[in-house]
C-alpha cells in the first residue's frame, strides 16, 4: 500500500508535464497550424447557416492524423459562437460513427443530442429514424451532423445514409446539414449513387503533414503540455521525423510524445530523451496493432490468420492473394464457417492495409505475368496473441507455430 500511495502521490506533482491533456486526441486547440487553407474552406461551406440557410453537405477524406476532426470541431465551435452572438439558431451534433458501431447507436445518438430519449433496443431502425424526424421537425434553425469514420457506417450498408441525406424533405422549420468525415478515400465511389450526388456536395480532401509542419505542431503542443526544459533538444525533431517517414500523423505523433513523456515520468527521469522516445514509439506501436485486430470481424480475423498460415513457406514471410484465400477457406472450413468470396476477401486485404496491419504490392513475374504479394507489417506474435483472444479463433490461433502452420498439421 505503501508503494501505491508513492505512485500517487509522486503522479500529484509532476516535474515534466505541466498539462498532460494538450496532447490528448479529442483536444483541439485555439490554433491549428498548418490547416489554414482547409479551415477557410470549410468556413465557406458551412457560413450559409448563418443567414438560416442550409449549408451544402460535405465530405472529408485524407489519411488518419491530418487533422480532420480538429479541423471540423474547430470551425464549428466558431460558427456556433458567431451565431449565438448574433441571434441565430446553429447548432451541431457529432457522433464518431466507429465508437456507435451500428446504425441504431448511430441514430440513438443524434436522438439523444437533440434531447430525444431513446431505448438502449427494441426499436427498429425506421421507428428510431422516425422518432428522429419528429423530434427536428419541433425545432427550429440549423442543425449540422459531422459523422466521423463515416465509413463505418457504410460498411453496413448506407440506407440510413440516404435517409439521413434526405431528411430535410420531412421538415418545415428546421434544416439539417451533414459532414462525413473518413480515411477512405475511396469510399465516395463505393456509395449508391443517389447518397454520392447528396453527400458529395462538397469535397474536401487533407493531406498528411510533413516534417516541417509536424515539428511545429508538436512545439505548439509541448510548449504548452510539458514545463520549461522538461524535453531534451532532439526530442520534437526526432519525433517528427519518425511521423513524416512513416505517416505524416498529426495524431500518432503526438500519441508518442505523450507516451515518451510518461515513461520518463513512472522512471523519475529529469528530461524526456530520445531513448524515451524510441521505446514509446514501440509500445504505441503494439498497442495500437493489438486494438485494431481485435476490433475487426470475424472474417477478417480469419484472414489475418490465413495470412500467417499461407506466409508459412516463403522466407520473406509473403504470400500472394491466391495462396491467402486458399489458407483462408481451409480455416473457414475446418471452423465450420461459410466462406465469402474472393472478391470480399481482397476487399478486407485492402482494408487491413488501410490499416497498417499488413503491406502489399504487386510484383511482375516475367512471362507469368503480375501478381499482388501481401507481408505482415506488424509482429507476428502480436498478431497471434490478439487474435487468441476471439473465442471462435483462439483454438486455431494457438495452434499456428513459428512457420504459420497449425502444430502437428502435416
Amino acid at each position: 500500500m505503501d508503494e501505491i500511495d508513492n505512485i500517487f502521490e509522486a503522479a500529484s506533482r509532476s516535474r515534466l508535464f505541466k498539462n498532460r491533456e494538450v496532447l490528448l486526441p479529442d483536444y483541439v486547440p485555439l490554433e491549428l497550424p498548418h490547416r489554414e487553407a482547409e479551415i477557410k474552406r470549410l468556413a465557406e461551406v458551412v457560413a450559409p447557416a448563418l443567414r438560416g440557410e442550409r449549408p451544402s453537405n460535405a465530405f472529408i477524406y485524407g489519411l488518419t492524423g491530418t487533422g480532420k476532426t480538429a479541423v471540423t470541431k474547430y470551425v464549428l465551435r466558431r460558427l456556433q459562437e458567431m451565431a449565438k452572438a448574433r441571434g441565430a439558431s446553429v447548432s451541431w451534433l457529432y457522433v464518431n460513427v466507429r465508437q456507435r458501431e451500428t446504425p441504431y447507436k448511430v441514430l440513438a445518438d443524434m436522438g439523444e443530442q437533440l434531447g430525444l430519449r431513446v431505448p438502449f433496443t427494441g426499436l427498429s431502425i425506421g421507428e428510431l429514424f422516425s422518432r428522429v424526424v419528429r423530434r427536428l421537425s419541433r425545432l427550429e434553425g440549423v442543425y449540422i451532423v459531422v459523422l466521423d469514420e463515416i465509413d463505418f457506417l457504410v460498411r453496413r450498408g448506407d440506407d440510413v445514409l440516404y435517409d439521413l441525406t434526405r431528411v430535410n424533405e420531412y421538415l418545415q422549420r428546421a434544416r439539417v446539414s451533414l459532414i462525413g468525415i473518413t480515411n477512405s478515400v475511396k469510399l465516395l465511389d463505393s456509395l449508391d449513387p443517389r447518397v454520392k450526388s447528396s453527400l458529395g456536395e462538397e469535397q474536401l480532401v487533407f493531406s498528411p503533414y510533413n516534417a516541417e509542419q509536424l515539428r511545429d505542431i508538436l512545439s505548439q503542443r509541448a510548449s504548452a503540455a510539458f514545463n520549461e526544459g522538461a524535453l531534451e533538444e532532439g526530442v520534437i525533431p526526432l519525433v517528427a521525423a519518425l511521423a513524416a517517414r512513416e505517416h505524416g500523423d498529426a495524431r500518432r505523433a503526438l500519441d508518442v510524445l505523450r507516451v515518451a513523456g510518461e515513461i520518463a515520468e513512472r522512471e523519475g527521469a529529469p528530461k524526456v530523451t530520445e531513448d524515451h522516445v524510441r521505446r514509446a514509439r514501440l509500445e504505441i506501436e503494439r498497442d495500437r496493432a493489438t486494438d485494431v485486430i481485435r476490433t475487426l470481424p470475424l472474417h477478417g480475423k480469419l484472414i489475418l490468420a490465413a495470412i500467417l498460415r499461407a506466409s508459412e513457406s516463403s522466407p520473406e514471410g509473403r504470400a500472394t492473394t491466391g495462396e491467402i484465400y486458399d489458407a483462408y477457406r481451409q480455416l473457414a472450413s475446418s471452423l465450420g464457417l461459410e466462406e465469402v468470396t474472393l472478391r470480399r476477401a481482397s476487399g478486407v486485404l485492402g482494408e487491413l492495409d488501410m490499416l497498417g496491419i499488413i503491406s502489399s504490392r504487386v510484383i511482375s513475374r516475367g512471362r507469368y505475368g503480375k501478381t499482388r504479394v501481401v507481408e505482415l507489417a506488424v509482429s507476428p506474435d502480436t498478431v497471434i496473441n490478439a487474435l487468441s483472444e476471439d473465442p471462435t479463433l483462439g483454438g486455431v490461433v494457438q495452434g499456428l507455430g513459428r512457420g504459420g502452420r497449425p502444430k502437428g498439421a502435416q
